[in-house]
């Protein structure tokens, strides 16, 4: 019988909060072209090195400072506590890697051990439940490559992006059901930003994505590679899942650059207007994050809190990601289960 794996691959954090660690850990995740994909080569290097590497490390090293632990990254710590959790799940016969696209554990590293392992069949599980070129897409194709040059022998499953799975749903409303039992005005859901122009992209039909009227709702082929209608349709099926009125809930997108349009309406916005409306105690969630990190800790549980407050909310809270509880364990293993079957084979 062949040898069986997981390896289980998330973005990634600085090795530290000092700013040579932040720049290091910013020029790699920014020089992926997948990340920041414009200008053309010449000019996006120049860009990167004559100008953000000049002043985000430091920017960002600040940020971070705020939500590291004693362990270290949150997201790391996170990820190591899923892997962990997760390896005890399914037991000895089936190891548990875990990579990250940038930083350390690197994705080279590991499939390098994973090679020395003896391991035959790999099941590749991106922690991104969404489709995007900077998420999901770099994830593969970046393992993919060192597949190609460590171990081309490797047999490797990849699992889909999640967004709409009833298991996974599931896992979000085990999670988030004790905050809505309390008191509150609104529910926002605010899922990590993109340039607009990564959705007609990623349309290999170039007529659809944010041409259609109502795209997300409008079925599509595109809907395939569109992150857009994906988190969308999380929205939904958790909203249906919660029984959450219409009026109780909306979506928003966090973390833009400036330079381009990028999908609306932006979290940080949101924040100030809906104190304005009457939505004074306000809950939160990420679902575009499986494990806390810094735009869910610094960027929406600390930033975003100041900014409702400061703008007439009364109570402000953060819900975290799945993180490493027993739910989103329990998908995980799920999956790994339907790949481990028989059937499969």
């Amino acid at each position: 019988m062949s040898k069986r794996a997981v390896l289980l691959v998330n973005l990634g954090s600085p090795d530290s909060t000092s700013v040579p660690d932040v720049r290091r850990y910013l020029r790699e995740f920014l020089g992926d072209e997948r990340v920041l994909d414009r200008p053309a080569a010449p000019l996006r290097w120049a860009l990167l090195e004559g100008i953000i590497l000049r002043s985000r490390p430091a920017k960002s090293a600040h940020a971070y400072a705020k939500i590291w632990t004693k362990e270290g990254s949150p997201l790391v710590v996170i990820s190591q506590q899923v892997r962990d959790k997760l390896a005890a799940t399914l037991g000895a016969d089936t190891p548990v890697y875990l990579a990250m696209r940038y930083g350390n554990p690197s994705i080279a590293s590991v499939i390098a051990q994973i090679a020395a392992d003896g391991i035959q069949e790999l099941l590749l599980f991106p922690q991104y439940p969404h489709y995007a070129m900077a998420s999901w897409e770099t994830v593969v194709v970046r393992v993919f490559e060192e597949i190609a040059r460590q171990a081309p022998a490797l047999k490797v499953t990849t699992v889909q992006p999640f967004y709409e799975d009833r298991d996974y749903i599931d896992a979000l409303h085990a999670v988030v059901a004790p905050y809505l039992a309390q008191p509150f005005d609104h529910v926002l859901f605010s899922y990590h930003g993109l340039p607009e122009r990564h959705m007609r992209k990623a349309d290999s039909s170039h007529a659809h994505c944010l041409t259609v009227p109502d795209c997300c709702n409008t079925c599509s082929p595109a809907h395939a590679t569109c992150y857009r209608a994906q988190v969308v349709k999380t929205t939904q099926a958790l909203v249906r899942r919660a029984n959450l009125s219409a009026e109780k809930h909306s979506l928003s997108f966090q973390s833009r650059l400036a330079g381009e349009p990028w999908l609306q309406p932006y979290t940080d916005h949101e924040f100030e207007r809906l104190p304005q409306t009457g939505k004074k105690k306000l809950l939160v969630l990420c679902p575009a994050f499986v494990a806390d990190c810094l735009e869910t800790l610094e960027e929406i549980a600390i930033q975003g809190r100041e900014s409702f407050l400061a703008s007439g909310g009364e109570s402000f809270t953060y819900i975290p990601c799945l993180n490493s509880d027993q739910a989103y364990i329990d998908f995980l293993a799920n999956r790994v289960h339907l790949w481990l079957s028989p059937s499969h084979s």
